[in-house]
This record gives structure tokens, C-alpha cells and sequence, in this order.
């Protein structure tokens, strides 16, 4: 079995020119599940089974692998047999049967609409750095936008007129996304006041600014969701997207499509956003667990 590694390995450098960072993944990949089957008595390929591969995956689980792990050795596998049957070494493809573990990813931290009115009240507005601060968070949960979309977003991909701006995500891809009211508003104190302030008589195309009056890290930006969580005293674990997950989530919840939300986020698989419907339905049995007299 090991030839047929290096064979497929040569492919992948020759043909394909991986670069050997990505070489070294597929081959300890592959060997592990080459591992797993002499292991397990399964000493040729052609003899392997779906349920090999599939076993194999929970045992990488069980070993406290993550799901993204787990699902990138799924991949190496997927492209280890088809690389094998097109060469005419195997008849047969067994991993095109296995799904990737989507089931394992973890469901995201969300916070609840009166956690995210708390978190959105801790900004002092009667400063320059707490009205920026407040427009950030506003804008954050308005739209749904990845933290490092907003530190790029730019005045003039906002329109506060007509209550929307445009927004470019992952892969350079645009996409245009509604403005609530407090969001605008918030804006719009903003730009009146604390970012000409920032700017000190200077230039910017970028919307939310530093003190200094350059655009505002991502780093500043995630302690600054940390801090006012700290200060709201909220317990959950605090993660720099809490606020796109709390969006996509609350959105669900009152009855909007996921067709709408997945464009909202800039997902290009509505089986990303799907993830949020979980969101909701961990939220439901939880109530349920709760509330019912006989749980």
C-alpha cells in the first residue's frame, strides 16, 4: 500500500505542484488511514469498505481530532482512491460513499437578544472612542458582517440614505446588506462627530477608524467585543464572531428564510448556514428540558 502513496504523492507534486507543506499533509493523512487498516487486519486496499473509512473517522474523532481535521483526512482519502481508480489500480471507489462529518462541527456560541442589548449598552457615547465603539457594535450585529469585513469597510460602500451598504467578503465576492435603524443612527453620530475627530484634519477611506486616525485593527476590534462582554457581565465564552452568529441566529428564530440569510452572510453554500438551524433547535430542547413537567 505504501507505493501506491508515494506513487499518488509524485502525482500530486508533479502534475498538480502542490507545494510540500500540502505534500506532507496528504501523506500523514493517508498514512494514518493505511495505519488504521493494517491495524485493523486490512492489509489491501481493493478489500477496504465504507465502513473502514467511516470507522476510521471516529477513531480520529475519539483521539480529540477537531471536525475540520477530520474532514481535511476525509478529503486526502477521497483524492488518494480516486487518484487509484483512475490509474486503474482499484475498481471501485469506497470513500465516494462517505460523507464529510458536517454532524461534528461544533454548533456555534450564540448570545440571546437581551445578552446582545446589554453588550450593545456598554459603549459610553458621551466620548469620542465609545460612539466609534457603538457604531461598531451596532453595525456588527445590523448586518451579520465577518470582523474582518467591518475594519474594511469603506464611507463609501455605506449608503445611510437608503439604509444599506456593500460589503466585500471572502474570495473578493460583494454583496449588499441591510442597515437597521440604530445602526444608521449610531453611523451617522459617528461620522458627525468622533471620526473627524480621529482624523485630525487627515484622510481615510475606511469607515471605523483608531485614535490614531488609521483603520481599526481587527485585534482592537475583538478585545473591544471582549471588553464590554466583560463589562456586560456576560459568562459565555466570547468569540470575535458571537455577533454574526447571534444575527444569522436571532433571524432564524423570527421566521426568516434561510435563503436570505445565507446571502446576508456571504455563505456560498446555503449548508454553512444551516448550522444556525441547529442553533435554534439546541435552543428549543433546551426550553423544553426546562420548562415541560416531564422532560
Amino acid at each position: 500500500m505504501n507505493e501506491f502513496v508515494e506513487t499518488f504523492l509524485n502525482y500530486l507534486s508533479v502534475e498538480r505542484g502542490l507545494s510540500r507543506n500540502t505534500l506532507i499533509s496528504y501523506n500523514d493523512d493517508i498514512n494514518a488511514f493505511l495505519d488504521f487498516l493494517k491495524g485493523n487486519s486490512i492489509e489491501s486496499l481493493s478489500s477496504t469498505k465504507k465502513n473502514d473509512i467511516t470507522d476510521f473517522m471516529l477513531s480520529q474523532k475519539g483521539k480529540g481530532l477537531s471536525a475540520n481535521s477530520v474532514a481535511r483526512r476525509l478529503a486526502a482519502i477521497k483524492s488518494f482512491y480516486r487518484f487509484l481508480v483512475r490509474e486503474r489500480i482499484l475498481k471501485s471507489d469506497p470513500s465516494n460513499l462517505v460523507d464529510s462529518p458536517k454532524l461534528w462541527k461544533k454548533i456555534p456560541q450564540t448570545l440571546s437578544a437581551n445578552e446582545v442589548d446589554a453588550l450593545l449598552a456598554q459603549p459610553n457615547i458621551r466620548t469620542s472612542q465609545g460612539i466609534r465603539d457603538k457604531a461598531v457594535l451596532e453595525t456588527l450585529y445590523a448586518t451579520g458582517m465577518r470582523v474582518s469585513e467591518a475594519v474594511n469597510l469603506k464611507t463609501q460602500n455605506v449608503n445611510l440614505d437608503v439604509g444599506f451598504l456593500r460589503c466585500i467578503g471572502k474570495g473578493n465576492k460583494e454583496r449588499i446588506i441591510p442597515l437597521g435603524k440604530k445602526a444608521i443612527g449610531s453611523i451617522k453620530r459617528y461620522i458627525g462627530s468622533a471620526r473627524a475627530e480621529q482624523l485630525k484634519k487627515k484622510e481615510s477611506e475606511f469607515l471605523f477608524l483608531s485614535r490614531l486616525g488609521k483603520k481599526i485593527s481587527r485585534q482592537s476590534l475583538w478585545k473591544m467585543i471582549k471588553k464590554y462582554a466583560k463589562q456586560a457581565r456576560i459568562k459565555k465564552p466570547i468569540k470575535p464572531h458571537i455577533l454574526r452568529h447571534s444575527f444569522a441566529t436571532h433571524l432564524l428564530e423570527r421566521g426568516a428564510d434561510l435563503r436570505s440569510v445565507q446571502e446576508m452572510l456571504g455563505h456560498a453554500n446555503i449548508s454553512t448556514t444551516q448550522i444556525y438551524t441547529h442553533v435554534s433547535g439546541e435552543r428549543l430542547k433546551a426550553i423544553h428540558k426546562m420548562y415541560h413537567p416531564r422532560p
